[in-house]
């Protein structure tokens, strides 16, 4: 499934069969993952994108040739998939600050098709126990929940404005590590709401909504700017302010008094090969309940128009 320009429909498209070269897996695809940065991308809201373009980057796929993997292995490939290894970024240990990187499923093609090839170096073993679709969400809503959640530090009280993808899986990992969770959704959706409750969040409410308890940090899935002074309001002094995505709308005003008391206000850019070890890894020791919504390639516009109104609840996947 091909976009060919901004803000126009993905298209069926025969195309030919890839070769890997020296250093890149070419996999066949088993599910990949459909995520809210695919719909910026697909709607003109991050710049620049290679044309026309293959979407996805959670890919889920078994090895057909590589160097790194045996062949039949399956392996996940993430956002990040390639870092030039020099620049000051790199070389201090912030290669997702890179900035000549190039990123799967938007400088480079993705996983909305039945084959895709990436860096091996940055493609990872998967842990057992999930299915294809099942685990696919884990390699971007987990991976930069997963960021996000350590740049809110110990807080033991966690905010999650936007119960989607990344919240419904770092939710598990929170409550996992003893904290108290709170799940921010739009107004009136019960539906995500009564989710969040089911997975541990001991109050789950509207995102204009204080919380019955002051928050130690927060962290904002959801890509609206209007969320920023909520949740500077709903923090305590000291406390952390995330903003998980990679594109949000316009930040308002708000009174300087919503961030002073020495509170925090910080994003989170892409992931490194580290984050993603680290939580592959947590994912195979702690069993995360996903919650996947599964497509067929062909309905990929469907999903994407699923996910931009608002009408899943968990994640989706695409499956061949």
């Amino acid at each position: 499934m091909v976009l060919r320009a901004p803000r126009a429909p993905l298209e069926p498209a025969e195309l030919p069969d890839l070769r890997p070269a020296a250093g890149q897996a070419l996999v066949r695809v088993l599910a990949c993952g459909v995520c809210r940065t695919d719909l910026h991308v697909a709607d003109g809201e991050l710049p620049d994108p290679k044309l026309p373009l293959i979407l996805g980057h959670e890919v889920v796929g078994e090895v057909l040739d590589a160097e790194r993997f045996p062949r039949g292995a399956r392996i996940g490939i993430p956002w990040l998939g390639w870092t030039c290894g020099v620049c000051v970024f790199c070389k201090s240990g912030r290669e997702n600050l890179c900035e000549r990187a190039r990123f799967t499923g938007y400088t480079l093609d993705g996983g909305y098709a039945s084959l895709a090839l990436a860096d091996e170096r940055y493609c990872f073993p998967l842990p057992d126990g999930y299915g294809d679709a099942e685990i696919a969400p884990l390699l971007c809503a987990g991976l930069i929940g997963h960021r996000s959640l350590r740049m809110a530090g110990d807080a033991r009280r966690l905010g999650l404005y936007g119960f989607g993808a990344a919240a419904h899986l770092i939710a598990q990992v929170a409550r996992a590590e003893g904290r108290e969770v709170y799940a921010f959704t739009r107004a009136g959706d019960t539906a995500a709401q009564e989710f969040a409750r089911e997975l541990g969040a001991v109050w789950a409410g509207a995102s204009d909504q204080l919380p019955p308890e002051e928050l130690d940090a927060a962290i904002l899935f959801a890509p609206v700017g209007a969320l920023v002074p909520l949740a500077l309001r709903a923090v305590v002094k000291g406390g952390t302010v995330v903003c998980g995505g990679i594109h949000m709308s316009d930040v308002p005003s708000f009174p300087y008094r919503l961030l002073w008391g020495e509170r925090v206000l910080r994003s989170v850019a892409n992931l490194t090969r580290g984050d993603a070890e680290e939580f592959l890894a947590l994912a195979g020791r702690i069993r995360l309940r996903t919650r996947v919504t599964s497509m067929p390639l062909a309905q990929a516009n469907e999903a994407l128009s699923s996910l931009r109104e608002g009408r899943l609840i968990g994640a989706a996947a695409l499956v061949l």
